[in-house]
């Protein structure tokens, strides 16, 4: 893995993932899915909404663990502690900023 790829790939996984959690939202909103129930009160747009949320947090703990090990690292000791810095905050910011799309209620009318 290059420096670069080190370096850029946990943010360019949160703008994907925030950009695609985001858009997938819009469609839910404008489709039947929102209404359709799942199991109990949970319905399938919420079921989507929070699977997709998940997956982009358990992506982001998975470059997390692989910028850690030796075979994925840095190939100096800055570019190691800067990637995983910058991994750490992609985590951080894709707990926090795609939460409301999972969370809140998901459609203003």
């Amino acid at each position: 893995m290059t420096d670069i790829l080190r370096l850029s790939l946990p943010l360019t996984v949160w703008l994907i993932a925030f950009s695609g959690l985001y858009g997938l939202q819009a469609i839910l909103c404008q489709t039947a899915w929102v209404e359709s129930p799942a199991y109990g009160v949970l319905t399938f747009g919420r079921a989507v909404l929070v699977g997709a949320w998940i997956l982009v947090v358990l992506v982001q703990t998975a470059l997390i663990s692989a910028l850690t090990t030796a075979r994925f690292g840095g190939s100096t000791v800055f570019i190691r502690q800067v990637s995983i810095a910058l991994a750490f905050v992609a985590l951080i910011s894709s707990i926090w900023t795609l939460s409301p799309a999972a969370l809140l209620p998901m459609c203003l009318e």
